[in-house]
């Protein structure tokens, strides 16, 4: 099983709202080319399945550039149906095509019998489901041939049957299958608002060399509770959170998450910017140049 590594520094998502600009020459933002801007980008997975069509043209060309994240919001690892072998295998032939940096999926189920629910939800933290996820991140990395990310979730509710955190239920994982994590640390502080969660205690709890990506997101705050809607500016107490987990893992790979009211390109790239400073900090000083 290869065990490749997510790219260095800072990317973005690429979005269907900066296909133009990115398939354009590279366009200056206060002087700097976009591409001086962004080390990689991440797509979802689900959308780049066709064999062909202007998306996939599109990845293809970004692709000659730039690494490629494959993030998955449709796999469903945990859920009691069997998992999908022809999703599998269109994500497969995905990664033959593009031959990603990363590939990563998410700790949660959305199938059932009745076919899929198009939501990430919460899995029991449980041993039961620890058993049930292992067996099925084992079948996802054997039928890519690859090691691949989990990601924790946003929850809104958990389940009074819990014994594990997420993060305790994640380290198990990884260290059963090999898998690596993808630490979303606007969920761990979306999670820590709503349910009274510590997130520096869920940073403590991974060890230090499974954390292979990072991503930063914007959330919403309603009187219900905090929603991750990766739809605004990541908030303070998130940059702030996100200083600690560099503390803890170092300088890991980042990714700036924008999925709703996505913003002009220049907006985004100044959030990367923000995650690059803070990232560069804790680079050492020939890869701090290097990514600057």
């Amino acid at each position: 099983m290869s065990a490749e590594k997510a790219p260095r520094g800072v990317g973005i998502g690429l979005r269907h709202a900066h296909y133009a600009a990115f398939m354009a020459a590279p366009r200056a933002m206060n002087g700097v080319d976009w591409i001086d801007c962004v080390d990689w980008v991440e797509v979802h997975s689900e959308n780049y399945f066709g064999d062909g069509g202007y998306d996939l043209h599109v990845l293809e060309t970004v692709r000659r550039d730039l690494p490629v994240s494959l993030h998955g919001v449709g796999l469903g690892l945990g859920s009691a149906a069997p998992l999908d072998t022809a999703h599998l295998a269109k994500l497969a032939r995905l990664c033959e095509r593009i031959e990603p940096a990363v590939v990563s999926e998410h700790l949660c189920w959305g199938r059932s019998a009745a076919g899929a629910l198009h939501d990430l939800l919460p899995m029991p933290l449980t041993l039961a489901t620890l058993d049930h996820l292992s067996a099925r991140v084992a079948q996802m990395q054997d039928a890519l041939r690859r090691t691949v990310l989990i990601e924790n979730v946003s929850a809104y509710v958990r389940f009074r049957g819990d014994t594990l955190s997420e993060a305790e239920m994640l380290a198990a994982l990884a260290q059963r299958t090999g898998c690596g994590v993808l630490l979303d640390v606007n969920n761990l502080y979306v999670n820590q608002r709503n349910h009274g969660e510590d997130a520096l205690e869920a940073l403590a709890a991974l060890p230090a060399h499974v954390v292979g990506e990072i991503h930063l997101a914007g959330h919403c705050v309603t009187p219900a509770g905090v929603i991750d809607d990766h739809g605004s500016r990541v908030a303070p107490a998130v940059w702030t959170l996100y200083e600690a987990a560099l503390d803890r893992f170092g300088a890991t790979p980042t990714l700036v998450e924008w999925d709703t009211d996505v913003p002009a390109l220049d907006v985004l790239l100044d959030e990367a910017r923000l995650a690059r400073e803070r990232l560069a900090r804790r680079l050492p000083p020939a890869r701090a140049t290097e990514n600057a």
